[in-house]
């Protein structure tokens, strides 16, 4: 057994060690974990160590019987820990399966641990499942969390949809020299007179650029469908988004609804995403069918609309209802879109069986991130 210089095990078996757990002592040769060691292992024993399945196998266990490490008891101190044990991505996944796996909603719920927490994706689902928990003081410091990855996420996204946005490029010279406008052909036809046998190289004396001008466009409708049931959080929350990056742009009119059994139009409140996310309430039942059928009434131009369904497609209401009204749609020329993921990720979880049912009638199905959406909304609003 080879071991530190500090008397500890070396890092791989360390790291075997933090993942095993107490269990594992036996096959280290009496190594010890190190100094920081002692006190991942704490901080892991905290949260994996309420792990039913992994007690039983002998894995982890709780019930340490001393050390050097510190007393961890509170979220609060666990938190702290953490942050001072584990790099970032660490730290974003131990938050990620304490309020997502073992439920410790005061991860979320308690102001002193909100006070101390670093806003992230994971947690701002969380406060959207448990916000019903929440007396006012703990919704104030909650809010924080919310304004602050809506903030990340309007960024990153805003650049995306510029950028998807921002016209064809014309065959006019431009006198702004970016590199993604880099006019291959006009540059090497005007500059053929400096090649170079010797060196079998054109040697570029003037450079040309495409200029881009702003297409001409026809106004569309992007109507954004939105299952609010609590498997959608993160659907739910990057449609809230996009709908405010896309809002006011030329040539589109965008429209947000959520739906659970009933069915709430927030494009009245579509710039403020902060607010709309406060006031979602994920979870209960769901009737697919009569937000498209609602969805159906805001049409305008059929051929000028995309309606953007978001959801796992597991109806709690009328299946037939909700394929007759997918197919009506797509028959008076409406592109319809069924993503079961609207994320970052874009990893799909859905009815697979629903999914042929609407694919069979003309819908598009499948997951898209947000950048990915706002291209497909550029493409056909620029035709």
């Amino acid at each position: 057994m080879s071991t530190d210089s500090d008397g500890g095990v070396d890092p791989g078996l360390q790291r075997w060690r933090l993942v095993l757990g107490e269990a594992a002592d036996g096959a280290l040769g009496g190594a010890v974990l190190n100094a920081g060691g002692v006190g991942q292992d704490a901080a892991l024993d905290w949260l994996y160590g309420r792990d039913e399945e992994l007690q039983r196998r002998g894995v982890r266990r709780t019930g340490r019987h001393g050390g050097d490490g510190p007393s961890i008891i509170t979220t609060v101190d666990w938190l702290d820990q953490i942050t001072k044990l584990f790099p970032k991505e660490t730290i974003e996944r131990l938050e990620r399966d304490a309020v997502e796996r073992y439920q410790i909603h005061d991860v979320v719920t308690d102001p002193a641990v909100l006070a101390r927490i670093e806003p992230n994706e994971t947690l701002l689902r969380a406060v959207l499942r448990t916000r019903h928990l929440m007396n006012p003081e703990v919704l104030h410091q909650a809010r924080r969390i919310v304004e602050a990855v809506v903030k990340q996420l309007m960024d990153r996204l805003a650049t995306e949809v510029r950028r998807a946005f921002t016209g064809a490029r014309s065959r006019t010279p431009s006198r702004f020299r970016l590199a993604r406008d880099f006019d291959v052909r006009r540059t090497l036809r005007a500059n053929l007179g400096h090649y170079r046998a010797q060196d079998r190289k054109v040697y570029v004396e003037q450079a040309y650029f495409f200029s881009r001008t702003r297409r001409h466009v026809e106004r569309w409708q992007l109507i954004l469908l939105v299952d609010q049931s609590g498997s959608m959080a993160g659907s739910v929350i990057h449609a809230a988004v996009t709908a405010a990056c896309l809002w006011g742009l030329p040539g589109v009119k965008t429209h947000l609804v959520t739906f659970d059994t009933d069915v709430a139009d927030l494009t009245g409140e579509i710039d403020d995403p902060v607010e709309i996310l406060m006031k979602v309430q994920l979870g209960g039942g769901t009737d697919i069918g009569r937000a498209v059928a609602y969805a159906t009434g805001l049409v305008e131009q059929p051929r000028r609309t995309i309606v953007a369904l978001i959801s796992d497609f597991y109806e709690g209401g009328d299946p037939g209802r909700l394929v007759r009204g997918v197919r009506a749609l797509v028959e008076q020329g409406t592109k319809v879109l069924c993503l079961a993921a609207l994320d970052e990720q874009a990893e799909p979880a859905y009815d697979p069986e629903m999914g042929r049912h609407l694919a069979d009638v003309g819908a598009a199905v499948g997951a898209m991130t947000p950048g990915e959406l706002a291209a497909f909304v550029a493409e056909h609003v620029g035709r």
